[in-house]
């Protein structure tokens, strides 16, 4: 069911609804008024009304997601960093976001995320066995070099 809005007024209240139920990005939402039948001034005037508002805030949205994905999803700075990319975040907010997740709890993360791919995994060869962790972990958008220190220096994964 496309649902046309042409009151700007009404487009401003449904969007401050939108954004009030979680954190949007700009893009997010300009493309949710776009989808509503907007024209593009009243959209770009309504993105600034948000913003000023409080109800677009750029930064605080790239924070949520980038904490959020890490906490639920278990997902990497790469992915995180790719999924901000995807929503139009700016490149300085992104590294903003990244910093927010905390080193060691990053870490602590990868190593659950291996130990819980190596238990599903029935490789003998430990050569074979670390390549598929990697895999594993490079897909979930942890760093290389990261990945290869925390398989070095873990003895879960040596037979």
């Amino acid at each position: 069911m496309d649902v046309k809005i042409t009151d700007v007024k009404v487009a401003l209240t449904k969007a401050a609804r939108y954004c009030a139920y979680q954190e949007r990005s700009q893009q997010e939402v300009r493309d949710k008024l776009y989808e509503w039948g907007l024209w593009p001034e009243a959209v770009e005037n309504i993105i600034v009304d948000l913003i000023a508002e409080g109800f677009i805030n750029e930064e605080r949205f790239a924070n949520a997601y980038a904490i959020g994905k890490f906490n639920q999803k278990a997902w990497g700075k790469i992915k995180i960093k790719q999924g901000l990319k995807l929503k139009r975040v700016p490149d300085g907010l992104i590294k903003k976001a990244l910093l927010a997740i905390p080193y060691n709890d990053y870490v602590h993360t990868l190593n659950t995320v291996l130990a819980k791919k190596a238990k599903t995994l029935n490789e003998k060869d430990t050569y074979k066995l670390k390549y598929k962790l990697q895999q594993y972990a490079l897909s979930r958008g942890f760093e290389g070099d990261l990945i290869a220190d925390v398989l070095k220096n873990n003895e879960l994964y040596k037979y």
